[in-house]
């Protein structure tokens, strides 16, 4: 994708932005790697997760009445994993440690979520007219 070396530019100011975020991968809705800055995890993998996880949490916003998918947050034991829409056709997973300030960590990565949107719909909006 044309959108590739920005979108990973993005994730790396995201991972200096928050404290202990230690990755952070960009993946369309269906679980196809756009970008990626993760060193201790397979991209491919967490974002095959995403995208299953995705799809549950659509269907329980949706069979709740809560409206379009925002985000989504698991905490373990050892820190986070977020999800945030980025746009109609991308997602971003990013992966923190149990010391990150969570609230920090939503407001820069919807930021990035936004951002990445706007690249890869960009991207895509180019390919459809070439």
């Amino acid at each position: 994708m044309a959108a590739e070396p920005e979108v990973l530019e993005e994730l790396r100011r995201l991972r200096a932005r928050v404290a202990h975020v230690t990755g952070a991968l960009a993946a369309t809705s269906d679980g196809l790697v756009l970008a990626h800055d993760t060193a201790a995890v397979e991209p491919e993998g967490v974002a095959a997760l995403t995208a299953a996880a995705l799809g549950v949490a659509r269907s329980m916003a949706d069979a709740t009445g809560r409206g379009a998918f925002r985000e989504l947050l698991v905490r373990g034991e050892d820190g986070y994993v977020a999800t945030y829409a980025a746009g109609p056709a991308a997602v971003l997973t990013v992966l923190a440690g149990g010391r990150t300030n969570v609230g920090r960590l939503h407001l820069e990565a919807r930021r990035s979520g936004a951002r990445v949107g706007e690249l890869v719909s960009g991207a895509l909006g180019r390919a459809e007219q070439g």
